[in-house]
């Protein structure tokens, strides 16, 4: 059997090439015409980043409306958009969209942010690399994810889901090779709800469930 190969990654983070955006309706313009590379980045991949530190809220644009709109109503709309419930970016990018012009028809002006709280949209490269550990059986699994790296964790967990399977871990995919005897494990798995977890409470949900379970 082919052994598990434990990566890492790390962030190169850029500007996507899109004018910031100093308004309610800025931001729907901007977010109508973006990469869904910029949605990721914004939703997905301030899980990795280290300056993201606002913990009411996980994602960018929730946080911009609170801090820069001083629109909690939005925000608190913002923040509890679950990515992972969605089956595509584009369906998340309608979502917003959707919020974003319920939002504008609601209030008499469209809030903007003070001069230096403009929005700026990003998108970032991911860097893997490969840090020479090995998982031979299921049995290992849970002792090495406890030691591995949040990015290692981000890589195998949270973007693993954009490659194939699409929308599988890297650890279910790998248990998969190992029949019905790792079906609990991947049930396990596969029902963590990662939408509103850090990395490193997502490495201890992941590292319980499979020492329940990968026995």
């Amino acid at each position: 059997m082919t052994p598990f190969v434990v990566m890492d990654c790390v962030l190169l983070t850029r500007m996507s090439g899109l004018p910031e955006a100093a308004s309610l309706r800025e931001l729907r313009e901007r977010i109508a015409v973006c990469g869904v590379n910029v949605l990721y980045h914004h939703f997905h991949e301030t899980l990795l980043r280290p300056s993201f530190d606002y913990p009411d809220y996980h994602n960018d644009f929730a946080v911009w409306a609170k801090l820069q709109l001083s629109d909690p109503v939005l925000a608190e709309r913002f923040g509890i958009l679950d990515p992972y419930s969605f089956s595509s970016l584009e369906e998340l990018r309608s979502a917003m969209l959707d919020i974003i012009d319920e939002r504008i028809n609601s209030i008499p002006v469209a809030r903007a942010a003070p001069r230096g709280g403009e929005f700026y949209f990003f998108e970032a490269d991911t860097v893997v690399f490969d840090t020479g550990d090995r998982i031979s059986e299921p049995a290992e699994l849970a002792p090495a994810v406890a030691r591995m790296t949040t990015g290692s964790v981000f890589f195998h967990f949270i973007e693993a889901q954009r490659r194939e399977p699409i929308g599988m871990d890297d650890f279910s995919a790998w248990l998969l090779r190992f029949g019905d005897e790792t079906q609990a494990c991947r049930d396990a798995l596969q029902s963590i709800d990662t939408g509103f977890l850090t990395l490193s409470e997502l490495r201890k949900e992941i590292c319980e469930r499979l020492a329940a379970h990968c026995l």
